[in-house]
Parts: C-alpha cells; sequence; structure tokens
C-alpha cells in the first residue's frame, strides 16, 4: 500500500505564504493535491505528471499556487501564494497508476491519499 505524508499547513495571515509537502512511498504517473473545505465537497488544486514535469491548477489558484516535485526523494510541493481566507480547507495529496497521459482531476481517479493538513487563512 503507498503511503502519502502531508506537511507544512498552519496559520497565516491572508496574503501570506506557505510551503506543504507530501513524502510518497512510491513513483505513481501523476500525483496531485486536492482540498476540501468545511461543509464542501473535496476539490482538486493542482497536479503533476511525475515524468516530464507538465502540471495543471484549478482556475482559483492559478498565478498563486505552485506544484513541483523531487523526483528523486519521492516528494511532492505545493507553494502557496497571496492566500486568501477561501483557501482555508484540509489539504490532501493524492496519487495515481491509473492515468498514464494527462493529469485528471478526478477524485475517483486517485488511488492513494493522505490524511491531509490543515491550511487556515484569515483575514
Amino acid at each position: 500500500q503507498v503511503q502519502l505524508v502531508e506537511s507544512g499547513g498552519g496559520l497565516v495571515q491572508a496574503g501570506g505564504s506557505l510551503r506543504l509537502s507530501c513524502a510518497a512511498s512510491g513513483r505513481p504517473f501523476t500525483m496531485g493535491w486536492f482540498r476540501q473545505a468545511p461543509g464542501k465537497e473535496r476539490e482538486f488544486v493542482a497536479g503533476v505528471k511525475w515524468i516530464g514535469g507538465n502540471t495543471a491548477y484549478a482556475d482559483s489558484v492559478k498565478g498563486r499556487f505552485t506544484i513541483s516535485r523531487d523526483y528523486a526523494k519521492n516528494t511532492l510541493y505545493l507553494q502557496l501564494k497571496s492566500l486568501k481566507p477561501e483557501d482555508t480547507a484540509v489539504y490532501y495529496c493524492a496519487s495515481t497508476n491509473r492515468i498514464r497521459t494527462g493529469i485528471t482531476s478526478r477524485s475517483d481517479d486517485y488511488e492513494y491519499w493522505g490524511q491531509g493538513t490543515q491550511v487556515t487563512v484569515s483575514s
């Protein structure tokens, strides 16, 4: 069973920054970040193709968040900048070996999930 462990969440003021990390036990074809705010459905944030590094972002975070990966260390990152209160959520790392081409934003396509890390942005 692939294990994913997130870290880096915390409490920040609006306009601040955070860097989230996800330590993975394998090298899936695609890895991504999702988030779930209180009372809302889980939504796709960003994804990356492990080999090649192609990325995809939700419209709500384009220009503010950056996804990257360290191939040698099997580690996924999400740099969050210009944070807004509406970014407050539990952020989850996920991976899948099912999709060989492209980056899927469908939660059901991801096989493995971390336990999440809380990001709270105050006004």
